[in-house]
């Protein structure tokens, strides 16, 4: 099984960005628990990271065909990007939607996620641990 995990525009900065927020755990640090943990239930995943639109929209279009699933955290995309929305819907691979901080309590504009409407699950406000679960709901439901 593989897992692509994509994740959106800053989260690259994590540890630096809004602690009071997102922790001071980094990105790297996120990239060796989602490894470590993928690693132990022999799932094979795939870690993305940009701030560009255009290179998550390519992302999601070269899963297809080889990717069962997919975790997404679109980052500040999640309200703006029908684009990504469009990615997730035309591949139609199974996918999870994660935010490591809680959106709905966020700014009203945040309320919004276009990318999470082609998404069968969503993960929102569980930290890092979000991907875990993600992982683990995918894992489950392929083995349906």
């Amino acid at each position: 099984m593989l897992i692509l995990v994509i994740n959106g525009p800053n989260l690259n900065m994590l540890g630096v960005r809004e602690p009071e927020i997102y922790g001071r755990k980094t990105y790297a640090d996120l990239c060796n628990l989602i490894e470590e943990y993928s690693e132990k239930r022999n799932i094979d995943v795939e870690l993305f990271q940009s701030n560009h639109e255009g290179e998550i929209v390519d992302k999601i279009q070269q899963a297809y065909g080889r990717a069962d699933g997919i975790v997404i955290n679109p980052a500040a995309y999640t309200h703006t990007s029908i684009a990504i929305l469009d990615a997730l819907k035309a591949v139609g691979i199974p996918a999870v939607e994660v935010h490591i901080s809680d959106v709905s309590s966020r700014e009203e504009f945040r309320r919004i996620s276009y990318a999470g409407m082609a998404c069968m699950e969503h993960f929102i406000g569980l930290g890092f641990e979000g991907y875990l679960k993600a992982i683990d709901y995918l894992s489950e439901k392929s083995a349906d």
